[in-house]
């Protein structure tokens, strides 16, 4: 992703259990193989998730003997399956156990580590200014704090005024997150932070990184043509069918050539046909179909 201008890239938030089944199982430890750190010299961090201080600990030390540039923890996931079993967001209402898992992390690795938190539970519990305060604490690098609490999900609007509150109590910096749609609201963001995440705004548009890095330099925004898109989609369609394999590859295909489409004519039935194609070879026809001819249109 650093040719689309990311500063820093995110691996999959990946259970702690995971990593360290992996130390002894072959068949799950190429399940990871999709962290490569080596692939391309940008920063990558390994997003580590659970509930256990010192299981996170070694998560952390073997994401750091992967080549991890920083090991990011993961208090902010709302998904049921996660905060169920008292993880991702549920340690926010957990503040002891959550000041372990920093403190146990952070003493694990010679990397910088990062958290990621949301406002609070719920309304009632806004508690992202300490939490972010004791991270700080115990030696976290950086706060991304995406505005919304967890029992928003990810509905409503993103509160930019409570990260810029936690900007104004924290040292070190603090990242900014939600809703963060084009260049000019990465713009608006960035005045209440340090630096801005972007997640859902870039799906099915990986270069409005680069435009947000160039409106912030004040340089000429590139504009994304049709063939790009096209090469784009070809070149990610590729990566995940090398990753994952035909069947589940075409089956997470999917809501990535939903969102490659979206804006342009036809789009609906396009993705009503991608969304029932089992097949490698089919979805590159289904792909070629529809985005050669708007590449056709364009020229």
């Amino acid at each position: 992703m650093n040719h689309f201008g990311a500063g820093l890239v995110y691996s999959e938030m990946v259970a702690s259990r995971a990593i360290m089944e992996a130390l002894k199982n072959t068949k799950v430890r190429k399940r990871l193989h999709f962290f490569d750190a080596s692939i391309e010299p940008y920063l990558v961090s390994m997003q580590i998730v659970g509930n256990d201080p010192e299981i996170m600990a070694d998560a952390a030390r073997f994401s750091e003997q992967l080549g991890a540039t920083c090991v990011d923890i993961n208090m902010g996931c709302p998904v049921k399956k996660v905060v169920n079993i008292d993880c991702g967001a549920a340690l926010m209402k957990d503040e002891a156990l959550a000041a372990k898992i920093l403190r146990a992390v952070v003493a694990a690795v010679r990397i910088p580590v990062t958290v990621k938190m949301r406002l609070g539970w719920d309304f009632q519990h806004i508690n992202v200014i300490e939490l972010a305060k004791m991270a700080e604490n115990e030696g976290v690098c950086a706060v991304a704090v995406h505005g919304r609490t967890r029992s928003q999900f990810y509905e409503g609007t993103a509160n930019w005024q409570i990260i810029s509150e936690v900007k104004q109590s924290l040292k070190i910096p603090v990242i900014g997150n939600g809703d963060v749609k084009d260049i000019f609201g990465a713009s608006e963001l960035l005045k209440s932070c340090n630096a801005v995440m972007i997640g859902r705004g870039a799906c099915g548009r990986p270069w409005l990184l680069r435009q947000v890095a160039a409106h912030l330099d004040n340089a000429q925004i590139p504009k994304q043509c049709n063939i790009q898109v096209l090469d784009t989609i070809h070149s990610h369609l590729a990566l995940i069918l090398e990753t994952y394999g035909e069947d589940k590859g075409t089956r997470l295909a999917r809501k990535h050539l939903d969102w490659y489409s979206k804006g342009y004519p036809g789009a609906a039935a396009f993705r009503s046909t991608v969304n029932s194609e089992v097949t490698a070879s089919g979805m590159y026809a289904l792909v070629d179909e529809f985005f050669s001819g708007l590449v056709a249109h364009e020229s």
